[in-house]
């Protein structure tokens, strides 16, 4: 009876956010692509491929977890050379990153809609050899069928966040029964191993291995340069003191500017760099910085005749995708947003891994684990509000020496949490292929 009313109610939900579905179809010709894939409708060759050798199903909902499952599937192929994958994905964003750096011997689709007869029919296409969940994701058709089928299911990199934990909480004895089909759950913290017991799965398969996302964080050196020739040709001087606000949304565009405006004053070599989290953003975002009477240009004016000679603008506003981190690299601060006027939090990670003093607001939820390791080690600022934020930026703009301790440490403590998505790779291949 549990399972027939997820049925219905899922069947009903999807059919409310079909016309959101149409619509960003009709929007974006990237979501329009392959859309049939959600409902197992696959090309001839993909069939093909899928039916020359079992693969090991792994799912990555967006651009973050797509990081982490491609290391993860790097890690198992360099223990087990011929093992073949299928990595799954939800967003558009996430498929086309995939697509750019997925192995060509693996197979790129989208995740099925959670459909009883869709996720049988996918699992006979693809026969996986086990099916890997990155992070949080938790449908409940495709466990439970799988582990009917006798193929193992693992989640990696498994985090549990507050508000999820309450929904589970209220259906408990609905997500037993799926946490029960689980062979293996590989997780961030003790806290999501608490809750997870709590929820009803048996704490004999949960592992704490830390984040994987340690693992992901690379440099670029080429982006890196590319960043610093931008600076250079609007007139930002290695001299000059940069604030980056990185994968910021509404509310805390107008926050850095109002405190910018104030500290330009007493330093007058500050710059600021804007790189919102949605580039779609960046006309709203514009019309913040015209409002604030500050000077400015866009990444995407580059090339063309007012750069022809240096224009030195207060802000530079990154209105592109993919960039962030390179930015990061020349930053003297960084600020990582939807954590001040927003709930959530972005990864600190990635600007940790430049050696580079990060700020904070107190809304890091997705990110709780990854904070504790950073305040633990006294790694990064937290600040409880915007004028907790101008204080801080006021002293470490002050004050190179206490710039350089906070970088030195995020730097340190990426190094030192590194490994984690190979020693999870070792043990999902235990289950994979079990010692006789």
């Amino acid at each position: 009876m549990l399972w027939f009313i997820y049925n219905i109610l899922f069947t009903v939900g999807f059919l409310l956010m079909l016309p959101r579905f149409l619509m960003r179809m009709w929007r974006r010709g990237g979501y329009r692509k392959h859309f049939l894939q959600r409902l197992a409708v696959y090309s001839p060759d993909i069939l093909k491929r899928l039916e020359e050798r079992r693969r090991v199903w792994v799912h990555a909902v967006s651009v973050g977890e797509v990081f982490v499952a491609l290391k993860f599937v790097e890690e198992m192929r360099a223990i087990a050379p011929d093992m073949s994958f299928v990595l799954t994905t939800t967003t558009s964003t996430g498929y086309r990153i995939a697509e750019n750096r997925l192995n060509l011997k693996d197979v790129l689709l989208y995740f099925p809609s959670d459909f009883p007869f869709v996720v049988k029919r996918v699992l006979k296409v693809i026969n996986p050899q086990a099916l890997i969940l990155t992070e949080s994701e938790l449908w409940p058709n495709i466990i439970r069928y799988a582990r009917s089928c006798g193929i193992p299911v693992a989640m990696i990199n498994g985090r549990i966040s507050t508000s999820s934990y309450r929904g589970y909480r209220l259906l408990r004895v609905f997500f037993k029964r799926i946490l029960e089909c689980i062979n293996l759950f590989l997780v961030q913290s003790d806290t999501d191993k608490s809750m997870l017991v709590e929820l009803g799965a048996a704490e004999s398969k949960i592992k704490v291995m830390g984040t994987a996302k340690y693992d992901v964080a690379q440099f670029d050196p080429d982006g890196e340069e590319k960043a610093r020739e931008v600076l250079r040709v609007i007139g930002m001087t290695a001299t000059d003191l940069i604030i980056t606000g990185g994968s910021t949304w509404p509310g805390e565009e107008a926050v850095l500017l109002d405190i910018y405006k104030r500290l330009k004053g007493l330093f007058g070599n500050l710059k600021l760099v804007l790189v919102p989290r949605h580039a779609e953003r960046s006309t709203e975002v514009e019309g913040e910085i015209m409002r604030s009477g500050l000077s400015y240009i866009r990444r995407t004016d580059l090339g063309g005749p007012i750069l022809k000679k240096p224009v030195s603008p207060d802000v530079l506003l990154v209105n592109t995708t993919g960039e962030l981190k390179n930015f990061y690299a020349c930053a003297s601060i960084i600020f990582v947003g939807k954590s001040l006027t927003q709930h959530g939090g972005q990864n600190v990670i990635e600007p940790a891994l430049y050696a580079k003093p990060i700020v904070v607001g107190p809304n890091m939820e997705n990110f709780a684990a990854v904070v504790t390791d950073f305040l633990q080690a006294g790694a990064i600022i937290q600040v409880k509000d915007a004028g907790g934020l101008e204080e801080t930026f006021r002293s470490l703009l002050s004050d190179s020496s206490m710039r350089q301790s906070f970088g030195r440490r995020a730097g340190s403590l990426v190094n030192d949490k590194r490994g984690v998505a190979g020693r999870s790779a070792e043990l999902i291949l235990k289950i994979i292929q079990p010692v006789e």
